[in-house]
């Protein structure tokens, strides 16, 4: 049963989010608290991996649920539940289109996307620096501002911030080298305890 409810869940997932593997996060926040299959903290975890990994992250980030949630199986049928919708309309789209891409409603339809698009992903983008840099428990209970943020994640990053944009020798070095720098601080802040 819990296969049939992975490739469903996800199957949704795959159908409406549109922009790619960062418009898919509302959809997993949403999944974590209805299924308890992960964590948000395991989200941004996902998220961080995911980015660090060849392949869509969307797909990525199913296979991993699927995986822990039901082993090979449930990660099997939870990327393909992601997946099979986008088979299916890009298979529709392309025998539809064949006919009718120059009409004036097909071309409204498309463009009427974009901004859907855009705002899936800004909201993505939105929450993961707000799962990243904000500890909202600690600050409710305090209300202390200091509590507010987590200063490790913070620190790191305007460091890339300032490594990235700022600075010369390191401006034109490519994404990776900073994606894989991050990776080992995140490790060793992990292991330190911090």
């Amino acid at each position: 049963m819990i296969l049939l409810q992975l490739y469903y869940e996800f199957f949704k997932t795959g159908l409406f989010s549109i922009g790619g593997g960062l418009a898919t996060l509302p959809f997993l926040q949403d999944m974590a608290v209805r299924t308890g299959w992960f964590t948000q903290a395991e989200l941004t975890d996902m998220v961080a991996v995911s980015e660090a990994t060849p392949g869509p992250l969307g797909v990525n980030m199913a296979t991993y649920v699927g995986y822990t949630t039901a082993g090979l199986p449930g990660a099997v049928l939870a990327t393909l539940g992601l997946i099979t919708p986008a088979i299916i309309i890009i298979l529709l789209i392309a025998s539809f289109l064949r006919n009718y891409r120059h009409n004036k409603y097909v071309e409204a339809v498309f463009y009427g996307l974009r901004p859907a698009s855009v705002a899936l992903i800004a909201v993505s983008g939105f929450s993961v620096a707000v799962m990243t840099l904000l500890n909202v428990d600690s600050f409710a209970a305090s209300l202390s501002l200091l509590d507010l943020f987590k200063w490790p994640a913070v620190i790191l990053a305007v460091v890339l911030l300032i490594l990235t944009r700022w600075l010369k020798p390191t401006k034109k070095l490519h994404p990776i080298v900073f994606i894989l720098a991050s990776a080992v601080v995140g490790i060793v802040f992990n292991f330190a305890g911090v």
